[in-house]
């Protein structure tokens, strides 16, 4: 047996179902990990987390979608974008960025005008993109969910959509 066929069939080696996003949430610890290996590169990924182009793929058809992103790119640089909902309604998000490690390290906080689940308690989110055998191993980590355990766990299944959303545009 070679190398190459001993790795197809170990159980440890990827598959699609291992490639698809995942995320978890410690509820008592107010944090998440959310992790998908994504098509393109650190650098694709990195601009389409980081730049308007957010616009294109952050989006669920009839529901919302994200318009007006800003962003001054280094630390201390301030983002905003606005949340669009398909019955009219515009809700704010907005935050600074903390750390910037192109195209490797995000780090950036985040608050809500209105999240019915967080209020407008900010959070940190942690995003490393690391190259991988199928293009871009996106690692997430949000914390700032102490006492909202509830925001935790849903905030976690989104981010598995959202980086579901991120592969798919990623791959054209």
């Amino acid at each position: 047996m070679t190398t190459d066929s001993k790795a197809k069939s170990d159980f440890r080696s990827a598959t699609e179902s291992k490639k698809a996003p995942k995320a978890v949430a410690d509820g008592v610890a107010g944090m998440l990990l959310a992790f998908a290996e994504v098509s393109g590169t650190p650098d694709q990924a990195f601009r389409a987390l980081t730049t308007n182009e957010v616009e294109k793929w952050w989006t669920i058809p009839g529901v919302y979608h994200l318009k007006d992103w800003k962003a001054d790119l280094h630390a201390q640089g301030r983002w905003s974008v606005t949340v669009a909902l398909h019955d009219g309604k515009q809700l704010n998000e907005w935050g600074e960025f903390c750390e910037i490690d192109v195209p490797n390290k995000i780090v950036m906080t985040r608050r809500f005008g209105a999240n019915p689940l967080l209020g407008e308690r900010e959070t940190t989110l942690t995003y490393r993109l690391e190259p991988s055998a199928h293009g871009t191993l996106v690692t997430l980590r949000e914390e700032g969910f102490i006492g909202r355990s509830e925001a935790a766990y849903g905030n976690a299944e989104n981010w598995e959509k959202v980086l579901g959303w991120l592969d798919d545009y990623l791959g054209g």
